[in-house]
């Protein structure tokens, strides 16, 4: 793992990627803090990671987008997928070294509100919470940037494809708000994820009668739910799917003062959801 790490941190560092993504990154929270704190005297660096937010979420899929598909499409992957490595020594590898060039620009972040401090009062725990929340949102969408690219072998659809994900999750709080909150609608949204899921089993499996059985099941467990307490259903969706807004979860830690160690251990568990998603990708294709 740590040789991977050593190449693909180099890799980064040596082309125009790495620097380019820490300049951008950098520039643009720069001039948050510059207009929000040193000329309108706001003595919250926070405010400027939540301005700057969707700048995070349109850079980060820019470092992700050839972390596989190049490898795929220029055949180098062989390499790597013939090797004695791990297929999590891999993932890893890479997944870290990313997570590296994208902790550069967030230690930047961190000496903000020491200038701040130098020129009047902060709030040093309220900052460096919020710090530490974007890195961990950060290393989210690292993670998602990086399953996309193992999906395809073009870095330019991997990138599109990834920005277009995680401005969905910058906006789902919005788009939350847009979903059907009756008992009926949230029991016909239900059946359709159960009928997808099993889909997805079909792609996984290519087994028919597997793939049938789980989607019926899935099915019938949630038709059984329904008919036992259908008031279960209403409000269900917008309930629990909010709980999974990134831009909450920073506003938790900004608006709320509020240390939200739930909503951390959730982004940490995405995180380890979609690279154990990325490792299944790449054993795939290791055996095709």
């Amino acid at each position: 793992m740590i040789a991977i790490f050593k190449r693909e941190f180099r890799s980064y560092m040596q082309t125009m990627i790495g620097p380019a993504f820490i300049a951008v990154m950098v520039c643009f929270v720069g001039i948050f803090f510059y207009l929000l704190n040193m000329v309108a005297g706001y003595p919250y660096f926070s405010i400027c990671l939540i301005s700057s937010f969707v700048i995070m979420a349109i850079a980060v899929p820019l470092l992700t987008m050839r972390s596989f598909s190049d490898e795929r499409r220029s055949k180098t992957d062989q390499i790597l997928l013939t090797s004695p490595l791990k297929v999590w020594d891999i993932v890893l590898g890479k997944f870290f070294a990313i997570v590296a060039v994208f902790m550069i620009p967030v230690a930047v972040f961190c000496i903000c509100p020491l200038i701040i401090a130098a020129l009047g009062s902060t709030y040093f725990v309220l900052d460096y919470c919020t710090i530490l929340c974007y890195a961990f949102i950060g290393m989210l969408f690292i993670s998602i940037g990086m399953f996309i690219s193992s999906l395809t072998e073009s870095p330019v659809i991997a990138a599109v494809v990834s920005i277009a994900a995680m401005l969905l999750l910058y906006l789902w709080n919005n788009l939350v708000g847009y979903l059907p909150s009756g008992a009926g609608a949230t029991l016909a949204v239900l059946l359709a994820v159960a009928l997808a899921l099993g889909a997805v089993v079909f792609l996984s499996t290519k087994n028919i009668y597997v793939s049938a059985a789980f989607g019926a099941v899935a099915c019938l467990a949630v038709l059984a739910v329904y008919l036992y307490d259908s008031s279960l259903f209403t409000d269900l969706l917008p309930t629990v799917l909010e709980n999974f807004s990134v831009i909450v979860l920073l506003n938790t830690f900004f608006y709320s003062y509020l240390f939200d160690l739930a909503g951390l251990l959730r982004v940490v568990l995405f995180t380890g959801l979609f690279l154990f998603l990325t490792v299944q990708s790449v054993e795939k294709r290791r055996w095709s």
